[in-house]
């Protein structure tokens, strides 16, 4: 009864605010259109239609609300109109209460609040959809006290969750089978990525080992800090991390009234974001103002802080080498290395001609090239370019649906900092020199260091290697080459020349196969 409820309730909010039409307006039947007709009495829907979809959502709750955040970054396959106002989704949830906060964490650690902190602020600092978040001191194992920031999971989160899902994928059903536009939006393929990314989110153990993975990697930059995890305090529904204090990144004239450098800042902005993605592979997803602050702290002044780190993104050496690569060629203009990158890739079909794929990719990117940051618009270049590959059939890349968000994050907040920002002439410095210690010397080095172990233990057991293949083999065809020399006493010389001209090569071809398997081995 409590999904009938539940259902039913989905089914009135997306009709009050006429959602109903995205799918019945074009359908050809007479019944489903007098149906929308009926429907439409009494509602107010001169809105636009991705307002009342993000109005929609908002009133359907936190997990309708995360739903659209992650749909608003699949650009490939909403309209602009949609895919912009879902992206102004945001988090503005109610807390729950704080009593409900201190027994989760009690039952979590099994102690009273007292006995775990020495203080705890009952009031919550942020709330989002997924998760609280509320501020504390600490004493560690060596007596000393820690400023902590203490994040709590919402209670019944997970069967609230599933519920809402169940019902997605059926909707999803409808909307797949009611048009020829739904089957476009793939609404399977969409809700199944969504439930991927929130069950990795519910698992707040998981979000501290992905903070502590970025710690470790970005430890020498010295542009971006990230909270200390304590691991004797990490559950997976209650995370105590180091309190950061700074100064949200959107607060831009605070910031300049603090001497913050504001054009270096989104420098190092753009920075950050190519080391995380081409160098290690493991990048920030959820790069929003709202989880990015700015250090004044004199030792650490001007550095970025990052926080919340549910979303993360990870690249294999081939994405990376792929991306990179792409990237170098577009800063070039060299477009039909792009085109030919495509292909190679198997991204679009190896019946594609390079020259049309090279032409519209150009016609693409060109308009944007010298210009600063306040005038171009890479969520214009995105849609433009899967405009582009629906055309000539790109396949989508489930792994960059998160670098897309987050490139689209790295442009708002580089708008906001600094609209003088030529985040093209920022980036290709730092790719080329990426590109050099792929493919340089220093690359060939770090190969042969990684592989000499291997190398090392295998040489010596090589000679071994060799006389057990061929003995073994020899086992095999002894008689039939005793019947192969019987029959060679029989013919003449030039055929036995020839004859062992034959044995000669199958010998060589047994080395070969030798030298392959040890290589392989």
């Amino acid at each position: 009864m409590t999904r009938l409820f539940r259902g039913a309730f989905i089914v009135w909010v997306l009709l009050r605010h006429g959602l109903d039409e995205l799918v019945l307006s074009s359908q050809n039947s007479a019944f489903l259109k007098r149906l929308a007709r009926i429907l439409s009495v009494g509602r107010d829907l001169r809105a636009p239609r991705g307002q009342r979809i993000r109005q929609a959502l908002e009133s359907l709750g936190p997990i309708f609300v995360k739903f659209g955040q992650v749909l608003s970054t699949r650009r490939d396959l909403l309209p602009v109109d949609i895919a912009d106002e879902l992206a102004l989704l945001q988090d503005r949830v109610p807390p729950f209460p704080s009593e409900v906060a201190v027994g989760i964490i009690e039952k979590a650690f099994k102690k009273k609040i007292d006995d775990i902190f020495v203080s705890f602020e009952r009031q919550p600092v942020a709330s989002a959809s997924i998760a609280q978040v509320h501020f504390a001191v600490l004493k560690d194992r060596t007596g000393q006290q820690r400023e902590v920031a203490v994040k709590v999971l919402r209670p019944g989160m997970l069967s609230v969750i599933d519920k809402d899902l169940d019902l997605m994928r059926m909707m999803a059903g409808w909307v797949d089978s009611l048009s020829e536009d739904g089957k476009r939006l793939k609404p399977r393929e969409v809700v199944a990525e969504f439930d991927k990314y929130l069950h990795d989110e519910l698992d707040l153990i998981r979000e501290a080992s992905s903070a502590a993975q970025l710690r470790r990697n970005m430890a020498d930059l010295d542009l971006v800090l990230i909270p200390e995890m304590f691991w004797d305090y990490c559950m997976p529904d209650v995370m105590v991390m180091q309190r950061m204090n700074g100064v949200p990144i959107n607060q831009v004239e605070r910031l300049r009234a603090a001497g913050v450098d504001i054009p270096k800042l989104a420098r190092d902005g753009v920075t950050i974001f190519f080391t995380q993605v081409f160098r290690d592979g493991f990048f920030h997803a959820d790069m929003h103002p709202g989880n990015i602050q700015v250090s004044l702290d004199p030792a650490t002044f001007g550095r970025y802080i990052s926080l919340d780190f549910g979303i993360v993104g990870t690249l294999t050496e081939i994405d990376k080498e792929y991306l990179a690569q792409n990237f170098t060629a577009f800063f070039r203009r060299d477009y039909k290395r792009v085109a030919e990158l495509h292909i190679e890739s198997g991204w679009v079909p190896g019946s594609t001609r390079v020259d049309e794929l090279e032409s519209a990719i150009r016609s693409v990117c060109e308009p944007y090239f010298d210009r600063p940051l306040k005038e171009i618009s890479l969520g214009m270049v995105l849609m433009r370019l899967f405009q582009t590959s629906r055309r000539f059939q790109v396949e989508i890349q489930p792994q960059l649906v998160l670098l897309q968000k987050t490139l689209l994050n790295i442009e708002g907040l580089g708008r906001q900092l600094d609209p003088e920002l030529d985040l093209w002439n920022t980036a290709k410095p730092f790719l080329e020199k990426w590109m050099l210690n792929q493919i340089g010397p220093k690359k060939l080095l770090d190969e042969l260091r990684n592989e000499g172990p291997r190398y090392a233990k295998l040489l010596p057991e090589l000679p071994r290697l060799l006389f057990d293949f061929l003995q073994t083999n020899s086992r095999g065809r002894g008689n039939e080459l005793k019947a192969l020399l019987l029959e060679q006493k029989k013919t003449n010389r030039l055929l036995s020349a020839v004859v062992y001209g034959g044995v000669g090569f199958a010998l060589g071809l047994v080395v070969m196969q030798i030298l392959v398997r040890v290589r392989l081995f």
